[in-house]
């Protein structure tokens, strides 16, 4: 039971970082069962693009608490980046059910914010 509030806490906390393979399983798998939608921001310490987008990928998890929003390094968990095929950065995710529904690469702030936007309420819909 320990371990559930745990995850939940980190759910309704800000952006999440993934530092292995496992806690990346985890929490895919935590929220597809508790049927929380997922946005995943995959960076890396050395791009500046995307370590520019981190106090905007923070803001934007904040706006969203009922959202698990997650941030994986690709050079500190390679598998997940490769097993998603992730080949620039910053590179945003939308996942729905453990399921990529959304894809997009670069920093544009506004595009990200306007289908994250459109992704919750779908996710709503759908949920409701």
């Amino acid at each position: 039971m320990e371990g559930q509030q745990q995850v939940e806490q980190q759910i309704k906390s800000k952006a999440v970082k993934v530092d292995s393979v496992e806690s990346w399983d985890s929490f895919v798998g935590q929220a597809t069962n508790q049927g929380c939608p997922i946005v995943v921001h995959f960076t890396a310490s050395w791009c500046m693009p995307s370590v520019a987008m981190n106090p905007f990928f923070e803001e934007l998890a904040s706006s969203f608490p009922d959202v698990l929003f997650l941030t994986v390094d690709v050079d500190e968990v390679k598998e997940v980046a490769s097993r998603l095929e992730i080949k620039a950065m910053p590179t945003f995710l939308l996942m729905r059910d453990g399921a990529q529904v959304d894809k997009l690469v670069g920093a544009n702030p506004e595009e990200i914010r306007k289908r994250v936007e459109a992704f919750v309420h779908s996710f709503r819909v759908y949920v409701s």
